[in-house]
C-alpha cells in the first residue's frame, strides 16, 4: 500500500543536489562504457566493416544478431506497458515508467547497428525517400530500407509513449524545483501543464491512444526483422512462424529487463513502498509464463522443421545439431528453461538470484539470436567455407559499448526524472484509504 506522504520519495530524487556514492560509480563506469562504444562506431566507419568476422559465407554476424536482441527488448517492454495502460492495471503504476524508460533506450541502442552496417554510415541518409531531381530513390525491396522505417516508427512512438505519461509528474517538479534554472528546464518540459480537468482528460485520451498504436507497431517491427531474414536464401528463415517466435522471446526478455530494473531501483532508491511484494511477484509469474509460451512455440518449431521439407530439415539441423550446436541450446535453456525458478516465491522476492534469472534470460535471448543470425548461415554450397564465423574484438567492443550506452540513459534517467509515476502513486493511493 502507497501512503500519500511516500510520494516524496520518488519526486524528491530528481531535485536532490547529491545522489549516492554507488550512482556515481555506475555513472563513470557507464562513460568508459561509452569510450568503447565510440571506438566501436568509428573503427568500422573509418577502416571498414573488415574489422568484423563477417565475409562472403557469412555477410551477416554480430551486428544483426545484436540488431535483433535490442529490438526485441524494446518490443517487449513497450508491448508490457502499453498493455498495463490499456487494461489500466494497478502493475502500471509500479513498472510502467521504467519499462517504457527501457524500451526507448534499447530502440536508441538498435538504431546504430543498421547504420553502421552500411560500411558507409555518412550515407544513411539515403535510405530517407526525400524527394530528389535526379529521381534516385532509395530500393524499397531492400531490407536496409524495412530497417530504416521500422526503428523511425519505434523511437518515434516509444518515445511519445514515455513523454506523454510523463507530462504531469514534470509539472509536479517544476512547482517543486528550488532554483528558477530547474523550475524553467521542467516548465518547458511539462509544456504548461497547469492540471485543469481538462488538461487531465487529453492527456489520459492521448496517452491511451498512443499506448493502443504500441501493440501494432510491435507487431510491425517484429515482422520486419523476420522479413528481413526472409529475404536471404537460407530456407530454415522462410517460415511464417518466424515473426511470432521472435514476438514472444522479445516479449520473455523485455519482461526479464523490467523485473532486472524493478529489484534494481527498489533497493537502490528504497521504493518498497511503490514496487511492493505483490507487484515483484506478478511480474515473477509474467516472465515464467513467457517462458511456457516459448517452450511451446520451440517445440512447434522443432516439430514442423524435422517433419517439413528437406532444406528446411537441413538448415534446422545445421544449426541445432552441427558444429556449434551448444548455442542454440544453451540459449534456449537459459531463455527458457531459467525463468521457470521464478514460479518459487523465495526467488522472486530475493533481489540477487531474480537478478541472476533475468540477467540470465537476456544473455540466453542473445545467445539464441546470434545461433539464428550467424549459425542460421552455416552451409557447405561454398568452397570458402572451412571455417565458421567468428566474432573480432571490434565486434565484442561495439557491443560493450552500446550495453554502456543503455545503462548510461537509464542512469541519468533515474537521476533526472521519477522512475515511478507520481500522479499514478496519489490515485493508487486514495483508492487504498477509501472506507
Amino acid at each position: 500500500m502507497v501512503e500519500p506522504a511516500s510520494v516524496a520519495a520518488v519526486a524528491s530524487p530528481p531535485l536532490r543536489r547529491r545522489f549516492g556514492r554507488g550512482w556515481r560509480w555506475g555513472l563513470a563506469a557507464s562513460i568508459a562504457g561509452l569510450g568503447l562504444l565510440l571506438y566501436g562506431l568509428l573503427a568500422p566507419a573509418l577502416v571498414g566493416v573488415g574489422l568484423w568476422g563477417n565475409n562472403s559465407a557469412y555477410p551477416w554476424g554480430f551486428d544483426i544478431a545484436n540488431y535483433v536482441w535490442w529490438v526485441g527488448v524494446a518490443n517487449g517492454a513497450s508491448l508490457f506497458a502499453s498493455i498495463l495502460v490499456l487494461r489500466e492495471h494497478n502493475l502500471r503504476t509500479a513498472t510502467n515508467r521504467f519499462a517504457e524508460a527501457t524500451a526507448l533506450a534499447t530502440v536508441a541502442a538498435a538504431a546504430l547497428f543498421p547504420v553502421i552496417h552500411l560500411g558507409r554510415p555518412w550515407l544513411a541518409g539515403w535510405m530517407f525517400p526525400y524527394p530528389s531531381t535526379t529521381g534516385l530513390w532509395p530500393q524499397f525491396i531492400s531490407a536496409l530500407t524495412w530497417d530504416f522505417w521500422a526503428i523511425l516508427a519505434h523511437l518515434l512512438v516509444t518515445g511519445l509513449f514515455w513523454y506523454v505519461g510523463l507530462i504531469p509528474d514534470l509539472a509536479l517538479l517544476r512547482d517543486r524545483a528550488r532554483t528558477m534554472r530547474t523550475k524553467r528546464i521542467y516548465g518547458l518540459l511539462a509544456i504548461g501543464w497547469r492540471g485543469s480537468a481538462r488538461h487531465w482528460a487529453l492527456q489520459q485520451r492521448a496517452h491511451r491512444l498512443v499506448a493502443l498504436s504500441v501493440i501494432p507497431m510491435i507487431f510491425v517491427v517484429q515482422s520486419a526483422v523476420a522479413f528481413m531474414l526472409s529475404a536471404m536464401i537460407v530456407p530454415d528463415w522462410h517460415d511464417t512462424r518466424l515473426p511470432l517466435s521472435l514476438t514472444v522471446g522479445g516479449f520473455t526478455t523485455g519482461l526479464a529487463a523490467t523485473l532486472l530494473l524493478a529489484h534494481a531501483l527498489r533497493e537502490g532508491l528504497d521504493l518498497h513502498a511503490h514496487i511492493d511484494d505483490g507487484d515483484i511477484r506478478l511480474l515473477g509469474i509474467l516472465v515464467a509464463s513467457a517462458g511456457l509460451c516459448g517452450m511451446l512455440l520451440t517445440g512447434t518449431d522443432l516439430y514442423l522443421s524435422l517433419l517439413g521439407d528437406a532444406p528446411d530439415r537441413d538448415a534446422f539441423l545445421a544449426r541445432v545439431a552441427g558444429p556449434r550446436a551448444w548455442l542454440p541450446i544453451l540459449g534456449l535453456a537459459l531463455l527458457l528453461l531459467a525463468p521457470q525458478a521464478l514460479w518459487w516465491e523465495r526467488v522472486r522476492r530475493s533481489a540477487l538470484l531474480a537478478t541472476l534469472v533475468a540477467t540470465a534470460v537476456l544473455a540466453g535471448a542473445w545467445l539464441e539470436r546470434v545461433s539464428i543470425v550467424a549459425d542460421g548461415l552455416i552451409r557447405d554450397r561454398l568452397w570458402q567455407q572451412d571455417t565458421l564465423y567468428m566474432p573480432t574484438l571490434s565486434e565484442w567492443v561495439l557491443l560493450l559499448g552500446t550495453l554502456a550506452m543503455v545503462a548510461f540513459w537509464l542512469l541519468i534517467f533515474a537521476r533526472t526524472l521519477p522512475v515511478v509515476s507520481i500522479y499514478e502513486s496519489r490515485e493508487h493511493a486514495e483508492r487504498e484509504n477509501l472506507p
